[in-house]
C-alpha cells in the first residue's frame, strides 16, 4: 500500500472515531434531557446496555459507568464503518456530498435492525425502557452529529486542495 493510500485509510479510521464519539455523545445527551424532563431513569439505560452485551456484569455497582462505556465503544465502530462506507461511495459514484442523506439513512436502518432484530432476541426488556420516538430521534440525532464531522472533514480537505 502507498503512503498516500495508507494515510487515507488512517484518516478515514480517525474521523470515522471522531464522528462516532460526537454521535455516541450526541445520544447520551438526548437520553440525558429526555430522562431529565421526564423524570425517567436512564441508569436502566446504560445498565441494559450491559445486559445486552455482557450480561454476567448487569448487576454490578459500575454497571451503568460499563453501559456508557461501551456505548461508546460501538458508537466508534459505527463512526469507523459509516466513514469507509462514505470513502466508498464517493469513490464509486462520484457523490461527495451526500453525507447527511447517507449517514441518516443508514442509522434509521441502524435503529430498525437494533430494536426490531437484534434486542428483542438479545434484550427484549431494552426494547421497553424508552418509547421507540424517543429512541429513533436518539439514533438520527447519531447521525446527524456524525455526519456534520464527516461533512466538516471533507469541506476541510477541499479547502487543502485550494490553497
Amino acid at each position: 500500500m502507498s503512503t498516500l493510500k495508507s494515510r487515507r485509510a488512517v484518516d478515514t479510521l480517525a474521523i470515522g472515531a471522531l464522528g462516532g464519539i460526537a454521535g455516541g455523545c450526541a445520544e447520551i445527551g438526548w437520553i440525558a434531557l429526555y430522562g431529565a424532563a421526564t423524570g425517567t431513569p436512564t441508569d436502566p439505560v446504560a445498565r441494559g446496555i450491559v445486559t445486552s452485551v455482557i450480561p454476567a456484569l448487569t448487576t454490578s455497582s459500575w454497571a451503568p459507568s460499563l453501559g456508557i462505556a461501551i456505548h461508546l465503544g460501538l458508537a466508534v465502530a459505527l463512526g469507523v464503518v459509516l466513514a469507509l462506507a462514505l470513502r466508498l461511495v464517493a469513490r464509486r459514484t462520484g457523490a461527495g456530498h451526500s453525507e447527511f442523506t447517507l449517514v441518516m439513512l443508514a442509522l434509521a436502518g441502524v435503529w430498525a435492525v437494533n430494536f426490531f432484530v437484534a434486542l428483542p432476541q438479545l434484550n427484549p426488556e431494552f426494547v421497553r425502557l424508552l418509547p421507540l420516538s424517543v429512541t429513533l430521534l436518539s439514533k438520527l440525532l447519531f447521525g446527524l452529529s456524525a455526519a456534520a464531522v464527516f461533512r466538516a472533514d471533507r469541506m476541510r480537505h477541499a479547502r487543502i486542495r485550494v490553497q
